[in-house]
């Protein structure tokens, strides 16, 4: 789902130009063995690429050049987050072929972009993401990519496909854009696995799925559809899509009635916000709710209102995220079978096929666990999958970590947590060590919550088993 950054980021996004590529590095810069084959390494079915020999993958490296965009990262990591550096390799940004053009980094003006890192110094598996929200192939570069090259991972990120807050407006039908979601994810998948055995002479050992929002909704839909290409994931709060509900459309309708005046605070815990979470509301009424709501109402059921959004969410930040009067009063139950298709078409059923690990934080305003992953965990014990699931509720975590950063006495990062659960999940799969059981774990008194975490730290059982 969208992972709005509010007003001064949407402005910064939306008057963003392109930059210069830079002058690559020579292949002798760090050693005989620094970039070996990259000239021999071709994406399956990219339209185009263009390959960098680099000193270092990481952001540290890449900040301020177009190998990366630290500005669509705003938001999603707290500051003080301590991330490694000095991983040198090489990166291929490029796109396949697609018919709609919202993504203009580069100057490509052209979706189904991606990126791939592989690093000189590689440890025979590869890491999978595609972007939370909106977003696009570089978001997660410093949540994740950093960590992941820095264990020794290949690393491939996908924009989806189609990205912005028009992203509705790409395919022929309701829930198309999101369709693409996951056929983009899949086929980046399947490219990036070759090549890193061109890069390296060998397929990957190991290939893990994981995400963040719309990223842990791809990590659950990849791990229940296309299990035979990954051998486990990590799902960071995940959107939830089911047929009959709960989604977002059966939640968002409440929040932006409170925006209007015409819900209370109790109509809002009703539908799983959790109490204690009140302080952040006042951000997501002005951040997430509305174009939230408004742009994914318009995906699945684009004849409820055709006025809102009508042919774009708007043109001005104010405008795209303004909510819509009429879906304050949005009834997901009652719509036509139609609409309940076009979400079947995307939905998620809990037959995960391989072992996946998810955090939810406590304190989230936008996808209370209460309507998501609490759910999910049920959906995946009911359909026999138990046993390959692990759940971990994080106290004082939220949608974003960059909300620690004005809340530091209240809430507390995820991305320390989400470090643990893939270390964790590397134990699982490949020494068979299994993971402690669900939790909730505490918010710590003490120490350093911006980069450690312990997850068998526990305070209560985690609901849903």
């Amino acid at each position: 789902m969208r992972l709005s950054r509010g007003l001064p980021f949407l402005t910064a996004t939306l008057l963003a130009g392109a930059l210069s590529w830079p002058t690559p590095v020579a292949a002798t810069a760090v050693g005989e063995q620094h970039c070996a084959r990259q000239e021999g390494v071709r994406v399956p079915g990219a339209a185009y690429q263009q390959s960098a020999c680099l000193p270092d993958l990481t952001t540290s490296g890449l900040a301020g050049t177009p190998y990366t965009d630290m500005a669509d990262q705003a938001g999603l990591t707290a500051r003080g987050t301590r991330t490694p550096t000095g991983v040198p390799g090489i990166q291929i940004d490029g796109y396949f072929p697609d018919s709609s053009r919202f993504n203009a980094t580069h100057g490509w003006r052209h979706d189904a972009q991606f990126v791939i890192r592989l690093p000189d110094r590689w440890n025979g598996g590869l890491v999978v993401t595609g972007a939370p929200g909106t977003r696009r192939q570089y978001a997660t570069d410093t949540a994740i990519s950093d960590q992941v090259l820095a264990l020794g991972y290949a690393y491939a990120a996908t924009d989806k496909g189609n990205n912005g807050s028009d992203f509705y407006r790409d395919g022929k039908r309701p829930g198309d854009a999101v369709a693409e979601w996951n056929a983009r994810t899949t086929q980046l998948t399947r490219a990036a696995r070759k090549a890193v055995a061109q890069r390296y002479g060998q397929a990957p050992r190991r290939t893990y799925m994981t995400g963040i929002s719309n990223g842990g909704y791809l990590t659950r839909w990849q791990l229940e559809n296309h299990p035979e290409l990954y051998d486990g994931g990590v799902d960071w709060e995940g959107a939830l899509w089911t047929a009959d509900g709960p989604n977002l459309l059966t939640s968002l309708p409440t929040a932006v009635a409170r925006i209007l005046g015409s819900a209370r605070d109790e109509d809002l815990y009703a539908i799983g916000f959790a109490r204690g979470s009140e302080f952040l509301w006042p951000y997501h009424e002005q951040a997430y709710w509305g174009v939230t709501q408004k742009i994914y109402r318009a995906e699945f059921d684009p004849a409820y209102d055709p006025g809102c959004p009508g042919p774009s969410a708007g043109t001005t930040p104010e405008q795209i995220l303004a909510p819509c009067a009429s879906d304050a009063a949005y009834d997901y139950a009652s719509r036509p079978a139609s609409v309940h298709r076009a979400v079947a078409r995307v939905a998620l059923t809990g037959r995960i096929a391989r072992p996946l690990i998810t955090l939810h934080g406590d304190l989230d305003a936008l996808l209370p666990k209460a309507a998501d992953s609490d759910v999910y965990t049920r959906m995946v014990d009911a359909s026999g999958r138990g046993p390959l699931h692990r759940y971990f509720t994080i106290a004082g975590g939220t949608h974003v970590d960059g909300l620690y950063d004005t809340y530091p006495d209240r809430l507390r990062p995820i991305l320390p947590c989400y470090r643990s659960a893939f270390d964790t999940l590397v134990a699982w799969v490949e020494r068979g060590t299994r993971p402690p059981a669900d939790r909730t774990v505490g918010r710590p008194a003490s120490g350093d919550v911006l980069n450690s975490c312990a997850l068998s730290t526990r305070t209560a059982p985690t609901a849903g088993r």
